[in-house]
């Protein structure tokens, strides 16, 4: 089985946030940046799969500037085989990753394609579903374990009241929650191999995709500070401000 997985270099988790000045966007320039945390466990879950033998190949794509080959290479020294990097400077959002995705996976045929649920820059939470859909195929999301087969996968998904269980049919895209696994560290020697492990570079153009953005994003601000906190004498206090302060009751 063909396993592919998208991987997508963010801030890093404890970098804190910082606004632009001008409120155009978070600052990126001189940030540290890694793999976004949804996809390590999505590039561990299919080394696992490969270990069991039920995958033959793993293709770990990104996109985006030149940096993302980076995320690229840390997947690849985490046991993927080859990479593929859509080179674009464009900001992408869902719907044209999920296009370019598709483009990929009509020329690759993998058999099952893993994405985190989210990214951590975003939290849109979009492109897995939005690949499903134009693909038509099953998708199991949130998957919090995944047990597959030679023709289906069982899914077991984190759900607000619990946990469901799935069975996809395959061909299918499956999203990671953050209980699915723990991703290991690249030893040294597998960073170094995977200096070596190729990586196709492609364009939007040639995969016929116009990344171009359908949404602007006006102005980010950082959300206000929460004003101190005051201590209240006794009960008839307290409800006294609830009730004429905070006008919560």
């Amino acid at each position: 089985m063909k396993v592919l997985v998208a991987v997508k270099r963010v801030v890093d988790f404890n970098v804190k946030i910082r606004v632009k000045a001008d409120k155009t966007g978070v600052e990126t320039a001189n940030v540290k940046m890694s793999m976004n945390p949804f996809d390590e466990i999505g590039i561990e879950e299919a080394v696992r799969l490969k270990e069991k033998g039920t995958a033959s190949e793993i293709i770990a794509v990104s996109m985006g500037p030149q940096g993302a080959q980076e995320t690229i290479r840390t997947a690849l020294a985490m046991g993927a085989d080859r990479g593929i990097h859509v080179l674009t400077d464009a900001e992408l959002q869902p719907l044209a990753v999920a296009k370019l995705l598709k483009a990929i996976i009509d020329k690759e045929k993998p058999r099952l394609v893993i994405l985190g649920k989210q990214a951590i820059d975003d939290d849109c939470n979009q492109t897995g579903q939005m690949l499903a859909a134009l693909l038509g195929w099953p998708q199991g999301t949130f998957a919090s374990k995944v047990t597959p087969t030679a023709d289906t996968a069982e899914v077991t998904r984190e759900v607000d009241g619990g946990l469901e269980t799935v069975e996809l049919k395959l061909p299918a895209v499956i999203t990671t929650d953050l209980r699915l696994n723990e991703p290991r560290y690249a030893s040294l020697p597998n960073i170094m191999k995977a200096k070596k492990k190729p990586i196709e570079q492609i364009a939007p153009d040639a995969l016929g995709v116009d990344p171009a953005p359908r949404l602007v994003t006006l102005k980010v601000e950082e959300p206000p500070k929460r004003k101190s906190g005051v201590k209240v004498k006794d009960v008839v206090d307290l409800v006294d401000k609830l009730k004429n302060e905070a006008k919560v009751i």
